[in-house]
């Protein structure tokens, strides 16, 4: 049997949760198309997935852009020989970056709204278009904390990530009864990646041993959520560390 495309748009450091979720989908009998804006990233994650057995190919796509995002579907469904059309979409752009209210300029808000969330809605609208003919598929989108709570200094960022998470659940409310699963992640802590290692060391000091949620474990939640039953569909996951205050 051909194997099933899955397609991850989002990825980033070898050490995130794009590239976690793209080698959990391959090591689970999926080709995956690896997308994102850094070819040499991208790149790497395709490479250590051949490494381990797995098949992938980079697809480089600024995911603000509808026809390059169409392009991706054109891709994902007409996978090549051997490869069975896509079953599964996830969506996981976004930036995050504390800023004072009053020193968010227009410029800067609009740009974190087309990240976090019109991307989100180019994603999902064409994951649809794809998938509601052939009466399956699972879309995900990744949400944080702030898609529930805005904090002082985020407000450009739980914008963005409110809206995908309205995006989510109206697409869930009007493909679900046609097949479409569409699940939205909230991912309500620090994720212990790259970015936060990199960029925050000392609040990854802060939170210790078992602090901070691993990407791997987020990614096994992702593949979770792509086998459920129709019967009992999770619309909305939340994911924290144990030592996480709710």
């Amino acid at each position: 049997m051909d194997k099933p495309t899955a397609v991850v748009l989002g990825v980033g450091a070898e050490n995130g949760v794009g590239a976690a979720v793209c080698r959990r989908f391959a090591a689970e009998g999926h080709h995956v198309l690896v997308a994102g804006r850094t070819q040499d990233k991208i790149d790497q994650i395709v490479d250590t997935i051949s490494q381990s057995g797995g098949t992938a190919e980079a697809v480089l796509v600024d995911g603000t852009k509808q026809d390059q995002v169409v392009a991706l579907f054109d891709r994902a469904m007409a996978p090549g020989k051997g490869f069975a059309p896509a079953d599964a979409a996830i969506f996981n752009m976004g930036n995050n970056q504390f800023i004072d209210f009053l020193k968010v300029d227009a410029a800067k808000f609009e740009d974190f709204w087309r990240v976090g969330c019109f991307a989100g809605f180019l994603f999902g609208q064409e994951a649809a278009r794809r998938f509601m003919p052939l009466g399956r598929g699972t879309v995900i989108f990744t949400g944080a904390s702030g898609s529930l709570r805005g904090k002082a200094g985020f407000a450009q960022f739980a914008a963005a990530k409110a809206g995908l998470r309205m995006i989510s659940q109206s697409m869930a409310r009007e493909f679900g009864p046609g097949g479409l699963h569409v699940a939205h992640v909230v991912i309500d802590g620090g994720i212990n990646g790259e970015r936060l290692r990199t960029g925050a060391p000392k609040y990854v000091e802060f939170k210790g041993e078992d602090g901070l949620l691993e990407v791997d474990d987020i990614a096994a939640n992702y593949w979770m959520l792509h086998q459920q039953p129709k019967s009992a569909w999770t619309q909305e996951l939340d994911l924290r560390p144990f030592k996480e205050v709710y």
